[in-house]
C-alpha cells in the first residue's frame, strides 16, 4: 500500500513540476505581443463634386494588406448606388466618368464617419491619383480626394 501511495505522489509531483510554466522565462504570460507596424500615406482631402463631400482619405498598409481609410470627418450626401473608386487623374469630371479611367473598389458603406476598404493586391496605386465617391446609376461624382495631397 505504501508503494502505491509513493508511486502516486511521485507521478503527481513529476506532472506538476513538468507542467508548470516558468514565470521567469523571457516572456511573461501577461506581456503584450508585438503589433505589426502600419504604414500610412499622406491624407487626401475630399472636395465636392455634384454634392457636398468632406473629410480625408489615406492609404494604410497593415500586415501586408492595403486599405483605403476614410476618417471620422468624412461626410457626403445620400444617394443611390454609391461606390468608392480609384480614378486615374487628380481632378475628376463631375459626370461622365469613362470605365477605362477608374477601378471600382467597393460599395460605399455609409455616408459619414470612419470606414475602411481593402485594396486588391494587384492594384498599382501609382496608376491612380484620386479616390472618388461615385454614383454608378447616374455616373455622377459626389466628391473626390486627390491621393497624397
Amino acid at each position: 500500500m505504501k508503494v502505491k501511495i509513493l508511486a502516486f505522489l511521485t507521478t503527481f509531483t513529476l506532472l506538476t513540476v513538468g507542467c508548470t510554466k516558468n514565470v521567469d522565462s523571457k516572456q511573461s504570460v501577461n506581456e503584450a505581443q508585438p503589433v505589426a507596424s502600419a504604414e500610412v500615406s499622406q491624407p487626401g482631402k475630399f472636395v465636392a463634386g455634384e454634392h457636398p463631400t468632406q473629410g480625408n482619405v489615406k492609404v494604410v498598409t497593415e500586415n501586408g494588406k492595403r486599405y483605403l481609410e476614410l476618417d471620422e470627418s468624412f461626410k457626403t450626401s445620400k444617394g443611390p448606388d454609391l461606390f468608392v473608386i480609384l480614378y486615374k487623374n487628380e481632378t475628376v469630371p463631375i459626370s461622365g466618368i469613362k470605365e477605362k479611367d477608374y477601378l471600382k473598389i467597393a460599395a460605399l458603406q455609409k455616408t459619414s464617419g470612419n470606414q475602411r476598404y481593402l485594396l486588391p493586391n494587384n492594384v498599382n496605386l501609382v496608376d491612380y491619383k484620386s479616390v472618388v465617391i461615385w454614383c454608378r446609376q447616374f455616373n455622377a461624382t459626389f466628391g473626390y480626394a486627390p491621393l497624397g495631397s
